[in-house]
C-alpha cells in the first residue's frame, strides 16, 4: 500500500518509476523522538526501511525528518544506494548456515528443504522476505534492537558464500567440489566420530 501511495504521490516520473516497482520496501521500525524548546516538544521521526527485488538482492536504509512519510523516503533511497548481492540455492534458501553479528545483536540463519517457510522473527522477517527467500529457520540471540538485528543478518547475509564463488578461489570446477562433497558421507563421518 505504502509502494502504490508513492507512486501516486510523485506523479509517475517514468523510467525511475519503471526501476522503483522491481522493488519491494518494507518498514521494519519507525522511532519517535522528541526535543525539549522553549514553546514544548518538537517531535521527528527515525525510520529503518527494507528494500528488495526479491531475486536475491536486498538494502536496508534509515532515515530521519519531522514527518513520518518524509523519514521513510529517505530510508528508502538509502536502501535503494545501499543493495547488495545474496547467492541463494534454487533461489530460494541459503547454501549453507550462517551466523552474523552486529553489536549485542547475534542471528544464526540455517538453510532449510522446500516448504518450510520463512522461520524468523520480525526485522530478520522483512530481510528474507524482500531477499526472496523463501525457506530458511532464523534464530536471534542478544539484542532484539531492530537495528542490530537487520545489520546483523546483513552481516551473516555478507558471509553467504555460494559453491561457484568457493570453487573458483580454490581453482576448481563446481563439479569437482561438489562430488568431493558427495565424496564424504555423513552418516559414515557421524560413526567415526
Amino acid at each position: 500500500m505504502a509502494e502504490r501511495e508513492r507512486n501516486n504521490r510523485d506523479g509517475g516520473r517514468g523510467r525511475d518509476e519503471e526501476r522503483d516497482s522491481e522493488f519491494v520496501d518494507r518498514l521494519v521500525h519507525i522511532n519517535r523522538v522528541a526535543k525539549v524548546v522553549k514553546g514544548g516538544r518538537r517531535f521527528g521521526f527515525a525510520a529503518l526501511v527494507v528494500v528488495g527485488d526479491q531475486k536475491g538482492r536486498v538494502g536496508y536504509g534509515h532515515g530521519k525528518a519531522r514527518e513520518v512519510p518524509e523519514a521513510i523516503r529517505k530510508a528508502t533511497e538509502a536502501a535503494k544506494r545501499a543493495l547488495v548481492r545474496v547467492p541463494l540455492r534454487e533461489g530460494r534458501t541459503l547454501h549453507h548456515d550462517v551466523s552474523g553479528r552486529w553489536g549485542a545483536g547475534r542471528v544464526h540463519l540455517r538453510a532449510a528443504p522446500a516448504g518450510t517457510g520463512i522461520i524468523a522473527g520480525g526485522p530478520m522477517r522483512a530481510v528474507f522476505e524482500t531477499l526472496g527467500v523463501q525457506d530458511i529457520v532464523a534464530k536471534s540471540l542478544g539484542s532484539s534492537n531492530p537495528y542490530n538485528m537487520v545489520r546483523a543478518t546483513f552481516a551473516a547475509l555478507g558471509a553467504e558464500d555460494s559453491p561457484r564463488s568457493v570453487a573458483a578461489r580454490r581453482g576448481l570446477k563446481v563439479s569437482v567440489l561438489q562430488s568431493r562433497r558427495r565424496d564424504v558421507d555423513p552418516d559414515a563421518v557421524a560413526a567415526e566420530g
